[in-house]
């Protein structure tokens, strides 16, 4: 049994290792928005993409303000909050701002973070896997506002290499060399610090094995490694719960269903459905899976010819999710890569592919033509490594443009 002594020392052991951890490189995040309002902020992510790091971030913004890591294994065995914000309260008292690392390890998370919120606290906090709902008078909207943080953007990525986007010509060769790079690598903040490849596989697996198979205390742990390694191989390719069972010798396509939603829980991976405007319709036919980062995709999948292609999609993929977009793809006679739905309608269409030839061209074309046709919208663009300019259409016109000028918000 932990004393009160040795807890209090376990706590200033971790506000002090929390207060002089590097803030890193800036997140491409408008912070404004949440440090002042009067909703728990939850950073939500993949493990390791820098979620205690935004954390820091958000403290250097308060004088003062309460930390606890509750993924802290001695802790292991407490199941409240109680008695450690005591010790807080008895160290600092009457600061009410409260960062929390890890809120998943508490019990009924949600009810804690809830009543602490309205004894007055200004609560900001990580979660690496899962949903924190309360049961509360209020809508969860008015209680909650969550950031969805992923591992580095290009924008970030180039931030960190310090390499200057704020003019085109100077620097363009350099970012091409990095877009690569990271193309190949991935984003995630240690590996672009380390370059240590085994680093990207040991999160890997850690989510695997513990955010996934122990969490949920899955059985057939072979078939689930083998489903998992399946999807990062195959992104980007529509696949179906019975035909996925099929192959795999698995269970059922109830049991697939249900890995998938664990996957994706932990953020590794991203389901994206077939747009249709019935929700019935839209749930019964395939999806298409993308990674959360393509280095790390990379590292434990298999390599397949076309991986190039889809790794150009992933990268967009993500780009949009980063962005806040609601995604989609369309599949019809042709097929749209992906499809954006803003208040209930399509707002905008992508397609994407390493370079326009005389060879995709017509097929890239025709899937963005239907698709604007079918949804009524004059404007469509095909992202490629390096052409631009703007093609006129029945439909409308098809902006062209470099996957590196669209990743970091640049215009045509």
């Amino acid at each position: 049994m932990i004393t009160i002594h040795q807890l209090d020392r376990i706590i200033q052991d971790q506000v002090k290792s929390f207060a002089r951890k590097d803030p890193g490189t800036p997140r491409s995040i408008n912070l404004s928005k949440y440090l002042y309002h009067n909703q728990v902020i939850t950073i939500s992510g993949v493990r390791r993409c820098g979620k205690t790091t935004l954390l820091r971030q958000i403290a250097s913004h308060f004088q003062a303000y309460h930390y606890l890591n509750l993924a802290d294994i001695r802790f292991h065995g407490l199941s409240d909050l109680t008695t450690r914000l005591l010790l807080l309260e008895k160290r600092k008292p009457g600061i009410r701002i409260l960062l929390l690392d890890e809120i998943q390890n508490l019990s009924v998370c949600g009810e804690t973070i809830s009543q602490l919120h309205n004894a007055g606290y200004k609560i900001f906090s990580t979660v690496s896997h899962g949903t924190i709902t309360s049961h509360s008078d209020k809508s969860p909207q008015e209680i909650w506002a969550n950031i969805e943080l992923y591992p580095f953007s290009f924008a970030e990525y180039l931030t960190w290499h310090a390499i200057d986007i704020s003019t085109e010509s100077e620097n363009q060769i350099a970012i091409l060399s990095h877009l690569d790079r990271y193309l190949e690598e991935g984003g995630f903040p240690e590996y672009v610090r380390m370059w240590d490849t085994e680093h990207t596989r040991s999160i890997y697996e850690t989510i695997l094995y513990q955010d996934c198979i122990a969490r949920w205390n899955i059985r057939d742990v072979t078939g689930f490694i083998r489903l998992a390694q399946f999807l990062l191989t195959n992104i980007g390719t529509e696949v179906h719960y019975r035909s996925l069972a099929s192959l795999l010798g698995m269970k059922s396509p109830m049991t697939v269903r249900d890995y998938i939603h664990i996957l994706t829980d932990t953020h590794l991976i991203t389901e994206v459905h077939r747009y249709d405007p019935s929700l019935k319709k839209q749930y019964g036919t395939g999806k298409k899976i993308y990674a959360v980062d393509t280095g790390m995709r990379n590292q434990v999948a298999f390599r397949v010819s076309g991986d190039h292609e889809k790794l150009l999609e992933n990268l967009v993929l993500t780009e949009l999710k980063r962005r806040g977009f609601d995604v989609y793809y369309h599949f019809s006679a042709k097929e749209c890569d992906f499809v954006i739905i803003q208040n209930g309608k399509v707002n905008a269409l992508y397609q994407v592919c390493s370079e326009l030839t005389d060879m995709n061209r017509e097929r890239e074309y025709d899937g963005l033509q239907e698709a604007m046709k079918q949804y009524g919208l004059d404007w469509g663009m095909v992202i490629t490594m390096s052409q631009e300019g703007a093609v006129r259409v029945p439909e409308g016109v098809i902006q062209i443009m470099p996957m590196w000028k669209w990743l970091l918000n640049w215009e045509v």
